[in-house]
């Protein structure tokens, strides 16, 4: 074994789990230290995640707490394994009222916009006196910006670092999460490791399982998030929120938005060709398109690239160089939208506004479903083998305005 790659090494740990058989040590072992442990999240973490099989759950908790249990001695696999198994069960609140509640962001941004912000809506309807916190990121923080009701608890969390960098954003939350007078609600969370780690004491402490709650239906996350903020906070939340800054920029009435944004998964996206020729189509229906560039050096490429090719005239074109909530205060000015399988579409879903999104290398049946944005004028187009750009640009030609 002690030739394998870390990916390798990786790629044998995930098979173990996925046919329900204990990891050994040994394999285990080397991909929590610096160099092999991105590998574990990326290979071995995010695809049980992903799955959204309910029996995965319980297996990702045994790993994850054995794995806590080596790089906090802190803790007990056992122990943690036991208080996972307690506070994945939705039991009705019936608490003190808090002082301040604390919301932990996903830490992606169509995660927070899909997910997270149903539940500060629901923390602000069900505790009218209490101050409600997103525990996160500044860029998720700039989606809320606009709610002045929304406070901002500053958390970093380095999704590309190794296994103790993400564990640093744990010991930034325990001592706001702990203090007398909190209740944190955990939405399935990286920031704790999808509800592994101990935030704060278990009766203050909330848990939301994303992969396991609706079991085997086709809901999508938002309807599952409302679903249990009714079941748990005796609450309805009809809508997610989505208040970023307004940006003081002209849109035209008929406008089209589109992002070309795929969260840094190249699987998600099509070719170039069919990138410049979604703006084609666009431009002949809309008399001006908002494109997001993004900040990435990658996404700004193949955005510059797709204006190149379409042969639009560039005074056709609104170019935003800026940040996600920039682009969405943008998007909501706009008639349509349409991108990849990334958080424009859940940020279009929340404006009202008219979607088509296309689905591309998920991991299953039910990660499309969970992941789709749903309410009025969404179409979602799955591409499936053996299907080429040219034939997903026809499903979207019909179904464009």
């Amino acid at each position: 074994m002690a030739n394998i790659s870390c990916k390798q090494r990786a790629e044998q740990v995930l098979a173990y789990c996925l046919e329900g058989r204990d990891v050994p040590d040994a394999l285990l072992d080397p991909l929590l230290d610096a160099e092999c442990s991105p590998e574990l999240f990326r290979t071995v973490i995010e695809r049980l995640a992903d799955l959204f099989e309910p029996r995965l759950c319980l297996v990702y908790a045994r790993l994850f707490s054995r794995i806590m249990a080596r790089a906090l001695p802190e803790f007990d696999a056992g122990e943690l394994f036991a208080r996972y198994q307690r506070v994945r069960v939705p039991q009705v609140f019936e608490g003190a009222e808090p002082e301040q509640v604390y919301v932990l962001s996903r830490v992606t941004l169509g995660a927070d916009i899909a997910v997270t912000s149903v539940f500060l809506e629901a923390a602000r309807r069900r505790f009218p006196r209490a101050r409600v916190f997103l525990a996160g990121g500044a860029k998720s923080a700039q989606l809320f910006e606009g709610a002045p009701w929304i406070e901002h608890l500053p958390v970093n969390y380095p999704s590309g670092g190794s296994l103790a960098q993400r564990l640093e954003a744990r010991h930034a939350l325990q001592d706001e999460l702990s203090a007398p007078g909190a209740l944190v609600i955990d939405p399935d969370s990286r920031l704790t490791q999808l509800g592994l780690l101990p935030v704060c004491a278990e009766p203050e402490y909330l848990f939301f399982e994303s992969r396991a709650y609706g079991g085997d239906g086709d809901e999508n996350l938002g309807t599952l998030a409302r679903r249990w903020c009714r079941e748990v906070l005796s609450v309805d939340v009809n809508s997610a929120v989505l208040q970023p800054r307004p940006v003081a920029m002209d849109v035209m009435k008929d406008s089209a938005a589109v992002s070309l944004g795929v969260g840094d998964n190249a699987a998600k996206r099509l070719d170039g060709a069919f990138e410049a020729g979604l703006l084609r189509e666009l431009g002949q229906r809309f008399a001006s398109i908002v494109i997001d560039r993004g900040l990435g050096t990658d996404e700004g490429a193949r955005v510059d690239h797709a204006l190149a090719a379409s042969g639009l005239a560039p005074e056709r074109f609104v170019i935003w160089n800026g940040s996600f909530a920039g682009f969405v205060s943008l998007l909501a000015r706009c008639r349509f939208y349409a991108g990849y399988d990334s958080a424009g579409q859940h940020a279009a879903a929340a404006c009202g506004v008219p979607l088509v999104t296309i689905f591309k290398g998920y991991a299953s049946e039910r990660m499309l479903a969970r992941w789709r944005p749903a309410g009025p004028g969404v179409t979602v187009i799955p591409v499936r083998e053996p299907d080429d750009s040219e034939t997903i640009l026809q499903r979207v030609r019909e179904r464009l305005p």
